[in-house]
This record gives structure tokens, C-alpha cells and sequence, in this order.
């Protein structure tokens, strides 16, 4: 006989960090249309920031999306960890991106700044821990 601790499926550290990351990514997508309203797309203007984050109502979109992948493929391990591979790759061009355009206004169509290529590093980063982070068995081995 199981005990409900063993018989209920138990969440791997992919799929928490899935759903935390994806939850964080969605509400600041939320949070930055109070600062940049739905005006001005891609308008490049640093002066918009969000926590020393710049944004525009395209980045918004973003990181919406972002957000909201993580809160729909989070629920399986395998689903978390293709969310994983997502930011990995979008974010590592991403920063990429950020690093070349960061200060040329005619190309930054995302309003990035020397904080949000911090955070796309940062995010890349976070991706390939949710991707490649080992699996363990149902006796706790790898």
C-alpha cells in the first residue's frame, strides 16, 4: 500500500522554476503597459524603465508571451524543460541583439538597455538550468 505522500506526483525542480520564471516574466509584462501605456510601439526611450528595466509597449508583448509559455508548458517535466530550451535560445540571441543595438535608437525596436542585457544573460542562463537540470528517478537517483 502507497502512502499519498508517494502515490502524488511530485514536482521536479525544472517545472518549479518553469512556472516561477513564467509567473514573474508574465506579471512584469503586466506591470510595464503602467509604465509605457500602448503608445509609442517600439519607441526607444530610456526614460521608461520598470525597476531600471527599460521597456516599450513591444517589449511588453514580450515579455507576456514569455510569461505566459512558461505558465502553459510548466505542468509536465518535458513541457518545462522545452520552455527551458525556449528562453535559452531566445534569450541568448536576445542578448545578443541587446548588445549590438543598445545604443543605436534606429535598431532597438525593444527598448533594451544595459539592464535588460543583464537580465537576458541572466535569463539564458535560467533557461539552460531548466533544460539541462539532471532528472531524477522515483528513488531520488539521477
Amino acid at each position: 500500500m502507497t502512502s499519498p505522500a508517494t502515490s502524488r506526483r511530485t514536482r521536479t525542480v525544472s517545472q518549479t522554476l518553469a512556472l516561477l520564471i513564467g509567473a514573474v516574466y508574465l506579471l512584469i509584462g503586466i506591470l510595464g503597459f503602467f509604465v509605457t501605456g500602448f503608445d509609442g510601439f517600439t519607441e526607444h526611450d530610456h526614460s521608461q524603465t520598470l525597476l531600471g528595466f527599460a521597456v516599450n509597449p513591444l517589449h511588453n508583448i514580450v515579455h507576456l508571451l514569455i510569461g505566459g509559455l512558461g505558465l502553459a508548458l510548466w505542468r509536465t517535466d518535458s513541457g518545462a524543460r522545452t520552455y527551458g530550451w525556449i528562453l535559452a535560445i531566445g534569450y541568448g540571441a536576445t542578448s545578443i541583439y541587446g548588445l549590438v543595438v543598445a545604443n543605436n535608437p534606429d535598431a532597438n525596436l525593444l527598448n533594451i538597455n544595459g539592464a535588460d542585457n543583464g537580465l537576458h544573460i541572466a535569463s539564458t542562463l535560467a533557461g539552460l538550468a531548466i533544460a539541462l537540470w539532471p532528472r531524477r528517478d522515483a528513488t531520488g537517483r539521477r
